[in-house]
C-alpha cells in the first residue's frame, strides 16, 4: 500500500525519498536546500520543536522567535543552525521522509518466500506503514497544513515528488492481481483509499476525541484502529 515513498517498491529494492532539484541556495532564499547532515543537539532540538510548531499551528503561524524559545535559544543561534524559516520547514520534511524511506524499505526488504506473496506482503507492509504514521503524527497534521496550503512554502510539489512511488505501487498492485493473488481492484483508487483512512485518523485527532468521547490515541485505540485498516484491506484485496 503505497501511503508513502517506498511501498511501490513492494516487488523490488526501495528507493529513497529525494526531493527534486535539491540544489544549495543563498541564505534567505526560497527553495530547496541542500543541509549538512550530522546530529548536533541543537540542530536536532531545533529540527523536532520546529516540527511540532509547524505540526500545530502551520507555516504561516509559525516564526522563527517561537521555535527559538521552544528550544530554549536565542534567534541569531538559532540562523547559526538555519538561514531562514523556510530552510527549517523543509528540513523537517526532508527528515521525516528520510526517515519514513528508511523504515518502510527494511520491510519492503525483508527474505520473502512463496508465502510472501499477495495479502500476506502487502498486510505486513501496510503494518508497518500505519504504525509510521502512528509514531508521527505531528507529521501527519503537518502535511495536512501543506496540502492546504497548496505547497506554497515547501519549495516543491510534494505530490509530484511523490508520483513516481505512487505509480511503483499501481504498478506493484496490477501485478498481483494480474496473477490472481489480489481481487482485481482500481489500484489507483485503492491507494488513494488507504491513505484517506490513515491520514485522516491520526490529524483529526481532536475531533475524534469528541466523536468518540474517549482518547483514539492511546495504545489500546490505535491499535484497534490498525486492525480495522488491515481488516478492511484484506477484505477488499484477497482473492
Amino acid at each position: 500500500m503505497s501511503m508513502g515513498p517506498t511501498y511501490g517498491t513492494a516487488g523490488g529494492p526501495a528507493a529513497p525519498v529525494r526531493p527534486p532539484h535539491r540544489v544549495r541556495r543563498a541564505p534567505g532564499t526560497l527553495g530547496p536546500m541542500a543541509y549538512e547532515g550530522g546530529s548536533g543537539s541543537t540542530r536536532a532540538a531545533i529540527l523536532k520543536e520546529a516540527r511540532r510548531c509547524f505540526a500545530e499551528r502551520g507555516y504561516e503561524g509559525t516564526s522563527l522567535n517561537d521555535i527559538a524559545a521552544g528550544v530554549g535559544i536565542r534567534r541569531a543561534s538559532l540562523l547559526h543552525h538555519f538561514p531562514s524559516k523556510a530552510a527549517i520547514y523543509q528540513a523537517v520534511f526532508e527528515q521525516a521522509l528520510a526517515d519514513w524511506g528508511e523504515r518502510i524499505s527494511k520491510s519492503v526488504e525483508q527474505p520473502q518466500g512463496p508465502e510472501e506473496e499477495g495479502w500476506t506482503h502487502v498486510d505486513r507492509v501496510l503494518t508497518e506503514a500505519v504504525r509510521w504514521f502512528a509514531d508521527n503524527r505531528d507529521f501527519v497534521r503537518l502535511v495536512r497544513h501543506e496540502s492546504l496550503a497548496d505547497g506554497s512554502h515547501l519549495g516543491f510539489d510534494l505530490g509530484e515528488a511523490l508520483r513516481p512511488y505512487f505509480q511503483r505501487a499501481v504498478d506493484y498492485f496490477e501485478r498481483e492481481m494480474g496473477a490472481g493473488r489480489l481481487r482485481k481492484l482500481d489500484p489507483e483508487q485503492l491507494i488513494i483509499s488507504g491513505y484517506g483512512a490513515v491520514l485522516t485518523y491520526f490529524s483529526d485527532e481532536h475531533f475524534l476525541r469528541g466523536l468518540l468521547g474517549r482518547d483514539p490515541m492511546d495504545e489500546q485505540a490505535i491499535e484497534a484502529r490498525i486492525q480495522a485498516i488491515r481488516e478492511f484491506f484484506r477484505a477488499a484485496l484477497e482473492p
